[in-house]
């Protein structure tokens, strides 16, 4: 019975742990197109700049 449990712990744990980490990967992935993420920037860029010559940037 100690052999399986070590082929267990070698085999099968390690091979569960990659595809638990290959699924986190895929689900942490960018769901929004490239066009959505450059708009978002420059908006987010704009707003930064506007508040940079109000002078409230240090709020």
């Amino acid at each position: 019975m100690d052999k399986v449990w070590w082929w267990v712990m070698d085999i099968i744990l390690p091979v569960v742990l990659l595809l638990a980490l290959i699924w986190l990967v895929f689900l942490r992935r960018s769901k929004g197109s490239d066009k959505t993420t450059y708009d978002a920037t420059k908006a987010g860029y704009a707003e930064e700049e506007e508040r940079r010559r109000e002078g409230t940037d240090g709020l």
